[in-house]
């Protein structure tokens, strides 16, 4: 089965097939490209639903995502928001791999063709140009063959005529040979020039023709099958993200399935849990005897007209109606006393708890600065060290006015668990216990409580976070004169622009030289040469230190 042979007169035809495959191709691109864009939207409205229903930050939605059936939607969001990245792939990898190669392959495509069809055609035009010439010495022949023909019979006539001289017969005769000779040569012409036709006509339509179409053939035929071989790309590609998608429609059900009715039910009762008692029953006053009237000590009126009542924890609480008190729609007081006293307990708790954040993070940078001032103090070129004083200063202003915050709080606390120091101890604390000078150990005063059944609390001591702060440890001096030796390489993983004294800059993919590690502050010490020296915070390096070298520590 070969065009060749099978095809050798449709050439007219061949051309316009080949032209519909190529069509079809492009067709078929743009249906993927189609695709690809459809998945872009779909990602993206996707993305936008899941960011469009998550908890905002700082709210009381994000309070709202402690419980169970919040996280599973939680999480049934980021499972959404990992399945629109899916459909990302799916269009990235039918860009790259199918319509990219595609619209590559068909220009080449083009060009083959056009090459393919162009020998054909100037194939046509040797063979036409071959058949005008055989036409055109035939023609010649038979005409000369007529020349020739008249002439004998011009010669043959003034023969007979006797009263012709016998110069003109002469001259007849000659023009008859030479008519006849120029016959001769048109026949010998026209026989040379048709058998080179027939020749050349057997090469066309047995050799040139066939040669052509083959090609033709072949390229259609490398045209089906790589649209096959992309159709089956189109299918793996979607194939390939089923078992990812999979995994997050897993997520979304074990998230389902983490839901937990029972704790959320717990953490309502956490979250509103006032500490009160019911009501006890009220008394009655008998006012047949005016004279032993008496007013309850639990009735309402009682408890309106003697203003606040102060609640008695661990007891009976006798002399007030929490549930029949409006509640305050002004500002929040500073210790929250306007809350029930499990309420204000959490709030207090919470606030102890940023505060003591607070003062690690300003506690960090002070020990950062000193580290810097001391690095200054012992290599005067890298620094000024009274420079990092008044940063120095205002830290510890900041440490100092945040555990004073911290004491108020916690005194508040202290007091609502029922343990509130006494005077002295009180004193000897702000005296001696927050000292900005010295290494102190920032007390939790978190409680762990249950609430028993007739109202009292049990208090669990809980651990005491301490926060303290570490000495600086310097491992070698500085020399001025004999520089640090390296103790391995380092390679930078991000540009480090160096502004403040002390510190170098780096580029990313630089290679320096190690000459002191981190100590733990976050800065590592490197070198470029002699005479560029300085730090870069750890995290932008990736250190490669040498075992051999002094100083140089091995990690297990």
């Amino acid at each position: 089965m070969s065009w060749g042979t099978e095809l050798w007169d449709q050439f007219d035809n061949l051309e316009k097939h080949t032209q519909w495959g190529i069509d079809i191709l492009e067709k078929y691109i743009k249906f993927v490209k189609e695709r690809t864009e459809i998945e872009l939207s779909y990602a993206k409205q996707l993305r936008n639903l899941s960011k469009k229903y998550q908890p905002k930050k700082n709210s009381r939605e994000e309070e709202e995502y402690r419980y169970t059936a919040c996280k599973a939607f939680l999480s049934t969001l980021n499972e959404t928001n990992d399945y629109a990245g899916q459909h990302e792939v799916v269009s990235e990898n039918m860009t790259s791999q199918i319509t990219m190669g595609l619209a590559r392959y068909v220009q080449e495509l083009k060009q083959e063709r056009k090459s393919h069809f162009h020998d054909g055609r100037k194939a046509q035009q040797h063979i036409e140009t071959c058949w005008k010439q055989l036409e055109s010495s035939k023609r010649r022949f038979e005409r000369d063959c007529k020349e020739a023909d008249r002439a004998q019979q011009y010669f043959e006539k003034m023969d007979a005529d006797i009263n012709v001289t016998k110069a003109d017969v002469e001259k007849a005769r000659q023009q008859a040979q030479l008519r006849h000779q120029m016959a001769e040569e048109s026949k010998a012409d026209y026989s040379s020039i048709l058998q080179k036709f027939n020749h050349e006509q057997r090469e066309y339509y047995y050799t040139h023709i066939p040669t052509i179409f083959q090609k033709i053939q072949e390229m259609e035929e490398r045209r089906i099958v790589r649209l096959g071989e992309s159709m089956k790309t189109y299918a793996e590609v979607d194939r390939q993200v089923i078992p990812i998608i999979g995994k997050c429609l897993d997520g979304i059900v074990k998230a389902a399935e983490s839901i937990d009715q029972k704790n959320d039910s717990q953490l309502v009762i956490e979250a509103y849990k006032s500490g009160f008692e019911p009501p006890g029953d009220i008394e009655f006053e008998d006012y047949t005897q005016p004279m032993k009237r008496t007013v309850s000590e639990n009735s309402l009126s009682n408890s309106r007209g003697e203003g606040k009542a102060e609640p008695k924890f661990g007891g009976k609480s006798k002399g007030k109606l929490w549930p029949f008190i409006k509640k305050n729609k002004g500002a929040t007081p500073e210790d929250f006393s306007n809350l029930p006293p499990e309420q204000r307990r959490k709030k207090l708790q919470q606030k102890v708890d940023e505060l003591n954040k607070d003062i690690q993070k300003e506690v960090d940078q002070r020990d950062a600065i000193t580290k810097m001032k001391d690095v200054y103090l012992k290599n005067p070129q890298m620094g000024d060290p009274a420079s990092l004083d008044h940063k120095l200063t205002e830290v510890s202003q900041n440490i100092e006015k945040l555990r004073l915050e911290a004491q108020k709080f916690e005194a508040w606390l202290a007091e609502v668990e029922g343990r509130l120091p006494a005077r002295g101890e009180q004193a000897r604390r702000q005296s001696g216990l927050y000292d900005v000078q010295t290494t102190p150990t920032v007390n939790n005063c978190a409680q762990a409580r249950e609430s028993s059944p007739d109202g009292s609390y049990t208090e669990e001591q809980s651990q005491e976070s301490e926060v303290k702060v570490l000495a600086v440890d310097f491992d070698d001096e500085f020399d001025d004169e004999e520089p640090l030796p390296a103790i391995g390489t380092c390679k930078a993983l991000y540009t480090f622009d160096g502004q403040n004294e002390g510190t170098i800059s780096v580029v990313e993919g630089e290679t320096l030289y190690v000459i002191e590690e981190d100590k733990g502050d976050g800065w590592t010490r490197i070198r470029r040469n002699e005479d560029e020296e300085g730090y870069v915070p750890t995290s932008y390096v990736e250190v490669y230190l040498d075992k051999n070298a002094k100083g140089a520590k091995t990690y297990i």
